[in-house]
């Protein structure tokens, strides 16, 4: 919203009716300006537009009922409570209104004002109204001429200290004195075409509306204000880079791809090709990649990845391949290593177990360019270690890494291409906030030869019966993953431990079985050991904690149990059943679970009857919201006060066009007719724009 400065700077503190302590009382509520004080909106409405007859009530019903004082007094109930009660009458009838330890009310009226009330109506030996708001009318007042009766009356969330009739009063004073230094941000021809309301009609219908058409009205208005300044940041980050042009313009070969696919012991999806088309224009093109690849688990998007490696290797680059946790970062190295020893192209791991000199030989190498591709972990964002020629950066699952890592790393390679993976699809309108900036490719078919995974909710009295099924699918030769969600037992939870699963399996219920167990706190080395044994189906069964969760590849394991499945995200419980039917056979997940709220309840059924993780990320916003998705603060989200991404998704599609296309036209806003636009912008995501730009 884009004020003149006076307004911005303008304190709150100097309005009349504040002063230095109110002033304090309204920072608790993030209102230090007067622009704060006007974009504080409410969080719902009351209807006190109808005043009724008092014998026209009806008991548990809200109403609004105008009459006048006939006596009033204190007295104290049995319990002690000091009550003070009013007896209001009109030409109809009596109602009694009541407060509870508030005596003082007695000195603000007195027998024969005119007074409206607001409030809940109840029925006992007679009408009584409790707690009700309330204004005393004066002559000049018979009209209904006041901000708190007879009209749409705002309800804001409140501090201590600070009532709601005084934030009407004030908001009403400073709409009155300030609502002309408003200047709008939204291009006219914008408004125009999307059929928008002025910003001074918004402003004044959100806080008190003439009717609720005019606050529709005023809330998609300013809703989509909201998400238009976001698309204008995010348009102009995207163009900036693109003007900027130092991205490094690769050349490709003729017949790289078709060499590529003829070394691969698989056919291409076509998706896989489309995705493999597109990163290849980008890299092409002298402006750096920032593409978004979104994938089905065990969908293909390593293969997908190793290309663009292959490309820049071939140009003369190095690639670097970021990871969030040693197991996944141990098998993306056996699987690029594997594919590239016979391309002669040196292919190096980085992780925080790396030992010491040869981690310093490592970065050496990196530093000289001796390394062709280093995969690591948060290591590769530590100081010391650098590129000879960093063309392309890989980030696996993006979204485990908070913003500030993913912004250290793209520091190491300033020009280079960037390809961001994630198995975990995003909701269409996160799309077009979290990674708005960013070109997306999709890949939402499987491999031939996938079959659908079967997926039950089971309670845990049922446990005896999986065990059963699980033995049975061992005697056939295939494996299981037993996932709890904590390592060891707590007296203060009920969370099934790994440790004491562990122990029952391999004592009691499958001696007869190779069990093993693996762990976040366990040593690097540990946990490659057994997962090479689980591979090389040593193991049978393997009790685990979601450290297993993202990239471990067993195609032989066929059935994975998932323990108090309820305390798991949807995504996270995708995420973890994607670790299955990945070899051709027959595959289960089973979700053990009593649940005991509505959403658990959701989110198992959602498990049961979807199979694609692109739906599944719809139902869990639908289920969630963003906010429990994605950690705004640590994933960047921007914050979004006015607008529902949810509830608001077409206009956020409407406004994230107009933006792009306003800035398609004019990319450096510099038009006077988009210079108001510009200056908000600016002010509003000052300080942030690099966040935006790190996706």
């Amino acid at each position: 919203m884009q004020e003149k400065k006076e307004l911005k700077d303008k304190k709150v503190q100097y309005l009349k009716g504040v002063g230095p302590k109110r002033a304090e009382q309204l920072a608790r509520l993030g209102i230090h300006t007067v622009s704060d004080l006007l974009y504080y909106l409410p969080r719902r409405y009351e209807d006190r537009r109808e005043i009724i007859s008092i014998k026209d009530v009806q008991p548990d019903k809200l109403h609004t009922i105008k009459g006048r004082i006939k006596r009033h007094g204190v007295w104290k109930s049995k319990k002690g409570i000091l009550i003070y009660e009013m007896v209001v009458e009109d030409q109809t009838a009596n109602i009694h209104a009541v407060w509870y330890n508030q005596p003082y009310l007695k000195k603000y009226f007195k027998p024969g004002d005119k007074i409206i009330l607001y409030g809940k109506v109840e029925k006992f030996k007679y009408l009584q109204i409790t707690h009700p708001d309330y204004e005393v009318l004066k002559r000049d007042e018979e009209s209904l001429d006041i901000i708190n009766m007879g009209r749409i009356v705002p309800i804001y969330p409140l501090t201590q200290d600070v009532s709601q009739k005084y934030l009407r009063l004030l908001i009403d004073y400073a709409l009155g004195s300030n609502i002309s230094l408003i200047s709008d941000a939204i291009p006219t021809q914008v408004r125009a075409r999307c059929r928008l309301a002025d910003v001074k009609f918004a402003v004044k219908n959100m806080h008190f509306p003439v009717n609720f058409k005019s606050l529709k009205m005023a809330e998609r208005r300013i809703i989509f204000e909201e998400f238009f300044m976001l698309g204008t940041a995010l348009a102009l980050i995207k163009k900036e880079r693109e003007k900027r042009g130092e991205g490094l313009a690769h050349e490709v070969k003729d017949g790289l791809f078709g060499d590529f696919k003829n070394m691969l012991p698989f056919e291409l999806t076509k998706e896989q090709e489309a995705a493999i088309k597109n990163i290849e224009a980008d890299m092409i093109s002298p402006r750096p990649m920032n593409r978004l690849l979104e994938g089905e688990v065990g969908s293909g998007k390593t293969v997908v990845a190793m290309y663009a490696l292959l490309l820049t290797i071939k140009n003369g680059f190095q690639g670097a391949v970021m990871v969030p946790t040693e197991i996944l970062a141990q098998q993306h190295y056996l699987t690029l290593s594997e594919f590239f020893v016979s391309l002669g192209i040196n292919v190096r791991l980085l992780t925080g177990s790396t030992p010491r000199d040869e981690k310093e030989a490592i970065k050496d190498e990196m530093k000289r360019g001796k390394t062709n591709i280093i995969i690591g972990t948060h290591s590769l964002i530590q100081e010391g270690v650098s590129f000879e020629k960093i063309g392309l950066l890989v980030i696996d699952e993006q979204h485990k890494f908070g913003v500030s890592e993913r912004a250290l790393l793209r520091k190491k390679g300033i020009n280079a291409d960037v390809l961001i993976m994630t198995a975990t699809p995003i909701p269409r309108t996160l799309a077009l906030t979290i990674y708005g900036d960013l070109d997306i490719s999709e890949i939402r078919e499987l491999p031939e030869g996938r079959e659908a995974i079967s997926t039950y909710w089971v309670e845990e009295e049922r446990k005896g019966k999986v065990y059963k099924f699980v033995r049975e699918e061992i005697i056939s030769g295939r494996q299981a993953y037993i996932v709890c969600p904590r390592i060891d037992e707590s007296k203060n939870s009920d969370l099934v431990s790994a440790k004491k699963v562990y122990g029952e399996l391999a004592e009691k219920i499958f001696p007869e079985f190779k069990t093993a167990l693996i762990h976040g706190r366990m040593k690097s080395s540990e946990k490659e050991k057994i997962m090479k044994d689980f591979k090389k189906n040593k193991i049978n069964i393997l009790v685990s904690t979601t450290v297993i969760e993202v990239g471990i590849d067993i195609p032989n394991a066929t059935v994975m149990i998932i323990e108090n499945a309820d305390r798991f995200g949807l995504a996270q419980l995708h995420q973890l059943r994607g670790r299955i039917g990945r070899g051709g056979h027959k595959s289960y997940c089973i979700l053990i679970s009593n649940p005991e709220n509505e959403d658990a309840k959701k989110r198992l059924q959602a498990l049961e009857e979807m199979q694609s993780g692109f739906d599944l990320a719809e139902e869990d916003f639908s289920i969630r919201g963003p906010g429990q998705m994605f950690g705004t603060r640590q994933h960047g989200l921007p914050e979004i006060r006015f607008g529902d991404l949810k509830e608001d998704k077409a206009i956020l599609e409407l406004a994230r066009k107009e933006a792009f296309g306003l800035v398609a036209k004019d990319s450096g806003l510099t038009d006077e007719r988009n210079r108001n636009l510009r200056d908000a912008v600016i002010e509003r995501y000052k300080g942030k724009m690099q966040f935006l730009s790190v996706g």
